[in-house]
């Protein structure tokens, strides 16, 4: 077990940590990708859409930021962040739970086809497959997922 996890509603101090933790962890999972050159989209997409439109609750490990999830009113789940020293931890599980206790009516998601980890994670957390998409912004084909209590 991940130790001296705590969770809580994400602040703007957190902004810096939060973005770099975005860039490792997808540029580790899609290493072809050039992330840092995708920075000022992102930094202006988490200021102008995320950040005002969702809760964000962060996760802490020993006072350093390990991992975020964010959910909206609507309960669509745009982002889950873990730091990739806790991959395979308890981590995400703790975050999607707490998206799913702000969230208790359902959660809707989009996660890369390709994202096989990612895709097994959701389903034990009982999320199932509710059809095909593409992302808007990037054009790859995505798996909508549901989960409904």
């Amino acid at each position: 077990m991940t130790p001296n996890v705590s969770l809580r509603p994400y602040r703007a101090a957190d902004e810096d940590a939060a973005i770099a933790l975005w860039q490792a962890t997808w540029q580790l999972a899609y290493p072809a990708i050039d992330f840092a050159a995708r920075m000022p989209w992102w930094r202006a997409r988490w200021r102008n859409e995320l950040v005002p439109n969702a809760e964000v609750i962060v996760a802490e490990t020993d006072g350093a930021l390990a991992g975020f999830v964010t959910i909206d009113a609507t309960g669509y789940l745009d982002q889950l962040v873990v730091a990739p020293q806790h991959w395979g931890s308890p981590l995400a599980t703790r975050l999607v739970e707490a998206a799913k206790a702000r969230s208790p009516g359902g959660i809707t998601l989009l996660v890369n086809t390709d994202n096989a980890r990612a895709i097994r994670f959701y389903k034990r957390s009982g999320f199932v497959e509710a059809g095909a998409d593409v992302n808007p912004t990037s054009g790859r084909p995505v798996l909508r997922m549901a989960w409904t209590p």
